[in-house]
């Protein structure tokens, strides 16, 4: 399928990366940037001068910082704001979505006071027949990577099908690989919580700590993800997917990681507020953390890992303190969901 009109709500790295592939595609795409410097840059110069710098972007690609006018008219509207501003970017878009619009989400978070997905956001702030045929794309795909074209693999979830299979026909290229799913919640919630463990990981690693430390904590984190997972209504399998423990695995393991730089960072001794205040683009996981600990409290999930995370980052914790507390709790039989 080509051709469609496509509104990319939203000009960071993945929206850019994401919004260039269907261009190249052959969707007429239009890019919402909140900055009207990187819509005049990506207009002009053919390039994103802020998020996405090393990649060309093509020449089909049009961009605004009129989010009425980007919206209005598309079939396909791809929302990739940071999850904590979703909501807002998403009521001031609502009046202009067609009814046949179809809503896809690339953005990976919970709010911190809500703790909602953007399934959960979507359904307050849209009509209803719009959320509730969303579909919501994750899996282990760094913006760059996507931008140079390297073969990728991702999910797309929908409660509907139909939805489904065409946001994967939208998608699928000869180096983006599109997979279908049925379980939302589970999507969303492992493209969420990855990011927690991937700053967990990258305590690991300014830490000095090794291979063996490294891979403990991927797999007991994939653990915990699942347990709260399935405590909320997903599917456990999902959590063995692309959305799971593969977008986990890249998160944990790759360079490209914000969420893996702010942990390495941190096990190096640097504060939160210094690692911050120094990066152009949003670590999702920084806040996922606050949403992942109270929805743990609420569910009664156990998730160590996560409260050592959100002791580091929000309690004053060494680093390294927050490793011996892992390693010495009470021995136990391995638990899985």
């Amino acid at each position: 399928m080509t051709g469609e009109r496509i509104a990319v709500v939203g000009a960071g790295s993945w929206g850019t990366a994401l919004a260039n592939l269907l261009a190249k595609k052959g969707h007429q795409t239009t890019v919402w940037s909140y900055e009207s410097e990187v819509a005049d840059a990506i207009n002009r110069e053919h390039r994103n001068t802020r998020y996405l710098t090393e990649v060309d972007l093509d020449r089909r690609l049009e961009a605004t910082s009129d989010l009425g006018e980007a919206v209005s008219g598309a079939g396909v509207i791809l929302s990739v704001s940071p999850s904590h501003v979703t909501r807002h970017v998403m009521t001031e878009a609502a009046p202009h979505v067609s009814d046949e619009a179809v809503l896809v989400s690339a953005s990976k978070g919970i709010e911190v006071d809500s703790l909602m997905t953007m399934a959960e956001v979507f359904e307050e702030v849209l009509p209803e027949h719009i959320a509730e045929k969303a579909a919501f794309l994750s899996g282990p795909s760094f913006a760059l990577e996507v931008g140079r074209e390297r073969p990728t693999a991702v999910a797309v979830a929908s409660r509907s099908e139909t939805v489904a299979r065409r946001v994967q026909d939208v998608f699928q290229t000869d180096y983006f690989r599109v997979y279908t799913n049925t379980d939302v919640h589970g999507v969303e919630l492992g493209g969420a919580l990855k990011n927690v463990m991937a700053i967990a990981c990258g305590v690991v690693d300014g830490l000095e700590l090794g291979h063996n430390t490294r891979a403990a904590l991927i797999t007991r984190g994939l653990a915990e993800m699942t347990r709260l997972g399935v405590a909320l209504g997903a599917a456990p399998e999902t959590f063995a997917g692309l959305a799971g423990v593969g977008d986990l695995i890249l998160t944990c393991t790759g360079g490209l990681s914000r969420n893996r730089s702010v942990g390495v960072e941190l096990g190096r001794g640097r504060s939160l507020e210094d690692i911050l205040a120094q990066m152009t683009m949003v670590a999702e996981g920084v806040r996922t953390t606050k949403s992942a600990y109270a929805l743990a409290g609420k569910t009664g999930v156990e998730m160590p890992i996560v409260e050592e995370v959100h002791a580091v980052l929000f309690e004053g914790r060494r680093a390294a303190e927050a490793v011996v507390n892992l390693m010495t709790r009470e021995p136990k039989a391995e638990e899985w969901a």
